[in-house]
């Protein structure tokens, strides 16, 4: 699970974006939340938009891995799709918040490889925020007002990407997702592979 989290303006969805794209075996956990639609968003795509009382259902059913309230509204992961892909050999992608990636620590923090990504500075935060054009000036400064606690939490990450350089930001996250993937524990299969070697290198050298 490759948890990605971040103030507004740090340019995470676009790494996230670029991430699907260029690596087959990952999968988006799309989120469902209360919050409404966006001009630029897709439902199924961007988020499911589903109602409050919808998503109280599913939280008291327990069909939710993680979820958080964040300017007033609701975001989740659903259960079910996360697990369906985890169990097909196919790794995750998490576009989630820090009380979300939290909750996945409480859970099953083996299985998470979490990357805070930062802004070069509050000045190009801000300035992203604005021409982003989808959320009014008190949105603005709600996000903006909530950044400066998302912020003390970087050290509870395993990475910390300074988004100044698009390219080179998407580049460290693809390798944190490369590497992550050959660590010993995330390959189960390496152990009976080498003990076969060494049984076939035995018998070449006649210590079998």
């Amino acid at each position: 699970m490759l948890v990605l989290s971040s103030p507004s303006g740090a340019g995470k969805s676009t790494i996230a974006r670029q991430l699907l794209e260029q690596e087959s075996n990952l999968k988006l956990s799309i989120s469902v939340t209360t919050r409404p639609r966006r001009s630029s968003e897709i439902e199924g795509v961007h988020y499911h938009f589903i109602s409050r009382e919808r998503f109280e259902q599913m939280r008291e059913r327990d069909e939710l891995l993680e979820w958080a309230e964040v300017h007033g509204n609701y975001y989740g992961t659903p259960r079910d799709p996360v697990e369906e892909a985890l169990a097909t050999g196919r790794d995750v992608l998490f576009d989630i918040d820090i009380q979300g990636t939290f909750q996945l620590y409480d859970a099953v923090r083996q299985d998470v490889v979490s990357i805070f990504i930062l802004p070069p500075s509050i000045a190009e935060m801000k300035s992203r925020l604005h021409r982003r054009a989808e959320d009014t000036d008190e949105v603005i400064r709600r996000r903006l007002k909530t950044a400066v606690g998302e912020m003390k939490h970087w050290s509870k990450y395993d990475y910390v990407i300074v988004n100044d350089d698009l390219q080179l930001a998407f580049d460290g996250a693809r390798s944190v997702l490369r590497a992550e993937r050959l660590r010993r524990e995330r390959c189960p299969a390496i152990g009976p592979f080498i003990e076969g070697m060494v049984d076939d290198l035995k018998r070449e050298t006649g210590e079998g």
